[in-house]
């Protein structure tokens, strides 16, 4: 079964002296491709130092994400605009808007989605979108643009009126942990709605550990199979036909070889 895990934190500290062991169960499982997300300055150097690490198999976003700009020194952006250019980048972000935490102003959130949606512009590579009870506010601001890059909502949350306004915008919607849990059917009716073509999954490690394993943390990125497996049951399709697509809209979306 061929899988692909399109946003994992292996830069965090959760996974300090652990990633060998975690590639390596991750490779097992039949994952091909895990794209590590960056949250700030030091979490982008990060996922590019994995991506070089791993190449072929590690790819990078850099970006500052929502929560993370209130505590972002002057001219951290653009040190991560210069990590751009380097080969195992393949996204811009983590970014976009959060309304349910108050780390930082909704204002200074928005400043830097136009950053980062301007750094997409200039150097063709797509963008990773965080959303957290803002998605009418992201969906806003993506109206407002001249033009809007190729892009995904990551770990979706929103209800199906949500995810058509983000299908209209041509975003991508990937689905992580919580599709599975129990008491979340109306995710699932979601994920019957996105078009095959413009759906991906993701763990989201270390967080959203998906049932049958909610609450074990860390979560990683061998745990994508329960997220896979999910979605395939709930659009009644085979888990092996739903696995090659996703991982063919991943190498699509990344624009791998």
């Amino acid at each position: 079964m061929r899988l692909f895990d399109t946003h994992a934190h292996l830069n965090s500290d959760h996974f300090s002296g652990q990633v060998g062991d975690v590639i390596h169960r991750a490779k097992n499982a039949g994952i091909e491709g895990i794209t590590v997300i960056g949250v700030d300055l030091k979490t982008s150097q990060r996922a590019c130092d994995l991506a070089a690490e791993y190449p072929g198999f590690i790819y990078a976003a850099i970006g500052i994400q929502p929560n993370s700009v209130g505590q972002a020194s002057e001219g951290d952006f653009d040190r991560v605009a210069e990590l751009a250019a380097f080969p195992g980048v393949r996204a811009i972000g983590e970014t976009g808007l959060d309304c349910y935490w108050d780390d930082t102003p909704l204002a200074d959130q928005k400043i830097y989605f136009d950053r980062h949606i301007e750094l997409c512009r200039k150097t063709g590579l797509p963008m990773v979108i965080h959303m957290r009870e803002s998605g009418d506010e992201i969906v806003d601001q993506l109206q407002s643009q001249p033009s809007i890059p190729v892009g995904v909502m990551h770990s979706f949350t929103g209800d199906v009126a949500l995810a058509e306004k983000c299908l209209e915008l041509g975003l991508y919607i990937s689905f992580a942990g919580m599709v599975t849990f129990k008491n979340n059917a109306a995710l699932r009716e979601v994920a019957k709605i996105v078009p095959e073509e413009r759906l991906l999954i993701e763990t989201d490690s270390p967080y959203l550990s998906p049932e049958p394993l909610r609450g074990r943390r860390p979560n990683e990125p061998e745990r994508v199979l329960h997220v896979l497996k999910c979605l395939a049951e709930t659009r009644n399709v085979s888990a092996d036909h739903l696995a090659s697509k996703t991982t063919e809209n991943a190498q699509r979306f990344f624009q791998l070889p």
